[in-house]
């Protein structure tokens, strides 16, 4: 029979059992407390957790999976994870779910859509592990699920935006270059790389002062405008290209910063307007040829009159006196200093675009066969090359005026080379297709090329700059007019002609220093160290010799728009004074013009009517008209000038005789009333013999 327990024993059991008792019950209140701690912790997260068994049927989950899916609950509970996505979502997620299952090890599931209960689209992205039973076995899935719709929304427009502005960069038409804090080169777009001639991977890395003119200096001015101010505006500075060239850039530039506010770098956004620097220096210099053109129009016109009072006055006191006279020779050189004066207003004019033109086609060969010949003979010491093109087209143009122009190509040409050199003279038929590289912009058709280069000193950019100003030389006071060049310029223009000029500064060698090269052979193009060279090789005009210093001196390149008339060759000209008779009504507003005028019309044998400007003029023919055979009309009058009393004259007599004069010229104001049937035009200043020609020529007209 057993042993009955002690008292003692039966209550140390009983104290046993209490205390195991108070102890599972602490565990079960920590239990159910850890319970309600992780369940309060699920249902405050924002992500979804779910558990589903191995089927992938939902057996618990928290209520922000319900919000995830917009299903309530009571809908959720057993529902199978196909049942919210599309079949190609559902095979993805059941391949990574096997995965899963298969290694044992956890897994992700990035970037799947699912369907909503409302049927919204929602990106969601889940991690995943097994669960096990008390033996270890595999019995479904856990894990948490994050709605990333709106994530992925912003990462689009990221991107959207990225690409955006990666479209803007590669298509402006402005340079786009970034740099970090050191000054090297990050980005550079699509037309930076056009502008500065580098390829993306040679200029990447690059200190962004190398492509600075300026260098580092102008790099440390940009920074600190950046840095006072957090912009730069409109800077114009100059920038390396890769092939050493110099151009001119409008930079605007900011700092680059983090989402902290942090400077990372700079942006620069920059323009080339090498060209349009180029546009408005000569826009500058053709408003200032324009405005000092009219300055010396004007001058010439009054300059004009006076010297045509001498000239008339002297013509008659020459008639008056015999050839044995003490004052004859005196007259003489009068008449001789005069007429000098007249060619120093022929280029004033000339540079005003008002010459005395009498347009009419000749032939550009034969004017620098001519011309050259001559200066040949006066410049002993300079060699003369020409290659004239046989088949070269007519120009129509005043051929004393084309011939001013040679004159003076050759003797600024001779000026610089004092000690002798060669003169190169080339033709050639071009169009304006020929001139496409040019800063100005040729009207289409055919034109005559006519090169004049020199081998002399050359000139630097700053003589450049100022050749064609007038009264602007380099001779010296005293030996020259400054007027060469301007009038070249002048005639050039207003013959609808272009001019080109290249020159590179060195020092001239005597003829002798010069190989000597027989005519027409050669080419005429300088060497790469002109912008001749440059040019298109279309052209090939060949050079009538090389000089051996590396080609220094100037060379001019003209370009006169081609006629398909047929070249008249002048005839002589006569020599004597032309009688006459009849009537002319002399029409001017100087007194001295009137007087001189008067005098050589009766001293040609013609009675002399005078007026007083157009207004006079009209009512005096109105009164005359069956008598005057006639009219000698200035051209600028005030109140009525020579046009208007014109048309009124024509009105009157629609064949009343009209020959116009003035200080001016044929072009311009002139030339239209030719067009408008007026019958010649003389200008001023003109002798007897000059002025009886015109007369008996209209005079004579059937």
């Amino acid at each position: 029979m057993p042993k009955r327990p002690t008292y003692e024993e039966l209550e140390q059991r009983v104290k046993e059992l209490q205390r195991k008792t108070a102890k599972r019950k602490q565990a079960k209140e920590n239990l159910d407390e850890n319970e309600e701690k992780y369940r309060t912790i699920l249902e405050s997260i924002e992500e979804g957790y779910y558990e589903v068994d191995i089927s992938g049927n939902f057996t618990f989950f928290n209520d922000s999976m319900c919000k995830i899916l917009g299903y309530p609950r009571d809908e959720l509970m057993g529902m199978n994870d196909r049942e919210y996505m599309d079949k190609a979502t559902a095979k993805k997620v059941y391949k990574a779910f096997n995965k899963v299952y298969t290694t044992g090890r956890p897994g992700r599931l990035f970037d799947w859509e699912i369907t909503r209960k409302d049927g919204t689209k929602r990106h969601v992205e889940a991690s995943i592990s097994t669960m096990k039973d008390a033996k270890g076995q595999r019995i479904g899935f856990r894990g948490i699920l994050r709605d990333v719709t709106e994530r992925k929304r912003m990462e689009s427009e990221l991107i959207q935006a990225r690409n955006f502005l990666k479209n803007i960069f590669d298509s402006s038409i402005d340079g786009i270059t970034t740099t970090d804090l050191k000054g090297n080169i990050i980005y550079i777009s699509p037309r930076a790389r056009d502008i500065l001639g580098y390829r993306q991977k040679e200029i990447v890395g690059k200190k962004a002062y190398s492509l600075y003119d300026g260098g580092i200096e102008d790099a440390k001015a940009i920074m600190k405008e950046l840095t006072e101010k957090g912009e730069l505006k409109d800077h114009e500075m100059r920038f390396i290209r890769k092939d050493g060239e110099l151009i001119d850039i409008n930079l605007s530039a900011s700092l680059l910063k983090n989402e902290n506010g942090e400077v990372i770098g700079t942006l620069g956004i920059y323009r080339d307007i090498t060209e349009k620097n180029k546009l408005l220096a000569q826009l500058h210099q053709a408003q200032k040829i324009e405005a000092l053109g009219t300055l010396a129009g004007g001058i010439a016109h009054n300059f004009n009159n006076l010297l045509m009072a001498i000239m008339g006055n002297t013509s008659l006191m020459l008639l008056e006196i015999d050839p044995d006279h003490p004052n004859y020779e005196r007259l003489v050189n009068i008449e001789k200093q005069v007429q000098s004066g007249s060619g120093l207003t022929r280029q004033l004019l000339g540079y005003a675009r008002e010459g005395g033109y009498e347009i009419k086609p000749v032939s550009l060969n034969q004017l620098v066969e001519e011309t050259s010949d001559t200066f040949g003979e006066t410049k002993k010491e300079i060699r003369v090359h020409r290659e004239l093109a046989e088949d070269l087209f007519g120009i129509n143009a005043d051929q004393g005026q084309i011939e001013l122009v040679l004159m003076n190509l050759y003797v600024n040409a001779a000026d610089a080379m004092p000690r002798g050199g060669d003169l190169f003279l080339k033709t050639m038929n071009v169009t304006h297709k020929d001139m496409s590289d040019r800063p100005y912009k040729a009207k289409p058709g055919n034109y005559v090329l006519m090169a004049v280069r020199d081998t002399g000193i050359g000139m630097d950019k700053k003589t450049m700059d100022r050749i064609f100003d007038p009264f602007f030389t380099t001779k010296g006071m005293g030996r020259g007019t400054g007027l060469g060049l301007a009038s070249v310029y002048g005639i050039v223009k207003a013959h609808g002609g272009y001019i080109d000029v290249d020159s590179k500064k060195g020092h001239a060698r005597l003829a002798s220093e010069f190989r000597p090269v027989p005519e027409g052979s050669g080419s005429l193009r300088e060497n790469s160290e002109t912008r001749l060279s440059a040019r298109p090789p279309r052209l090939k005009p060949r050079d009538a010799g090389r000089a051996r210093d590396g080609g220094r001196g100037t060379t001019f390149e003209i370009y006169l728009p081609a006629s398909e008339k047929k070249v008249i060759k002048e005839k002589g000209k006569a020599a004597e004074v032309l009688m006459g008779t009849g009537t002319v009504l002399l029409v001017d507003d100087e007194d001295m013009i009137l007087d001189v005028g008067e005098g050589i019309l009766k001293t040609l044998g013609y009675k002399a009517l005078i007026a007083r400007g157009g207004k006079e003029a009209i009512e005096l023919y109105k009164k005359e008209r069956d008598k005057i055979d006639m009219v000698l009309l200035d051209m600028v009058m005030p109140d009525m000038g020579g046009g208007e009393t014109y048309d009124r004259l024509k009105r009157i007599n629609p064949k009343v005789k009209v020959l116009l004069s003035s200080g001016y010229s044929i072009d311009g104001q002139a030339t239209e009333i030719l067009k408008r049937g007026c019958d010649g035009f003389i200008q001023k200043p003109f002798n007897m013999k000059e002025l009886s020609r015109s007369i008996r020529e209209i005079l004579d007209e059937e």
